[in-house]
């Protein structure tokens, strides 16, 4: 089984100081970076682009796990993962917009993780043929394109459902994680976390993940989980 990983959403970290937001989170024991990349066009809102990434990277220590919102994953795949990103996540509700398992394939060839995400109105069955080619998939308890939504409880059964379907990869959730969300998402077979305002806006950020990982060791049966799995 995969260990719990808490992994901050940097859309809600303070971008004008964005070094110290990296080492804060990374010291209060974070696992993954998640960074979350907005085009305009396939969510309302628009973030950032590779240099912000390659960027952080000159200060990470920690894998950053970047998910791309955007409607051609395609022809920007390759300057994320030059930027540094470590595992590069996309939605499978573009898929129309190529071959998404010769993409996932590509950045396997390039010694990284691949991932699929599906928003909250999304069947996980689309991912069936692409589950060999997986290593993560991202669920969204909320719609992407904007931070602060509230958690979607009608989505836990899409966790149990890939498991069903023979996944044993990494399964993250994202949006509306908190202290008060993370244990059903956990019981449900979740192991990623992506946390936004639930770490950034705690007053004490290492109390924080630790009380997030807690609550989601004693929720979910997650094997080996009694140490960070920072790797990727």
């Amino acid at each position: 089984m995969h260990p719990v990983r808490i992994a901050p959403s940097l859309l809600a970290a303070d971008f004008g100081n964005l070094r110290n937001e990296v080492q804060s989170v990374e010291s209060a024991g974070c696992d993954w970076l998640h960074l979350d990349v907005m085009d305009g066009h396939f969510v309302p809102n628009l973030t950032f682009g590779p240099f912000i990434v390659d960027a952080i990277k000159k200060h990470a220590t920690k894998p950053l796990d970047t998910h791309l919102m955007i409607t051609d994953p395609w022809k920007y795949a390759d300057p994320f993962l030059d930027a540094g990103s470590d595992l590069l996540t996309f939605h499978i509700e573009v898929e129309d917009g190529g071959d998404v398992g010769a993409l996932l394939r590509h950045i396997r060839g390039r010694g990284k993780k691949s991932g699929l995400s599906v928003q909250p109105d999304t069947s996980v069955a689309r991912l069936q043929p692409y589950l060999q080619d997986l290593d993560l998939v991202l669920i969204m308890s909320v719609f992407a394109g904007f931070g602060g939504q509230k958690f979607m409880n009608s989505v836990l059964p899409k966790v149990r459902e890939l498991r069903a379907m023979g996944f044993e990869g990494e399964i993250s959730m994202d949006g509306g994680i908190s202290p008060a969300t993370i244990a059903d998402s956990a019981a449900a077979g979740t192991n990623v976390f992506v946390a936004g305002t639930a770490v950034f806006g705690a007053e004490d950020r290492k109390t924080r993940i630790s009380e997030l990982r807690q609550l989601a060791h004693n929720a979910g049966d997650m094997g080996a989980t009694d140490t960070q799995g920072g790797d990727i």
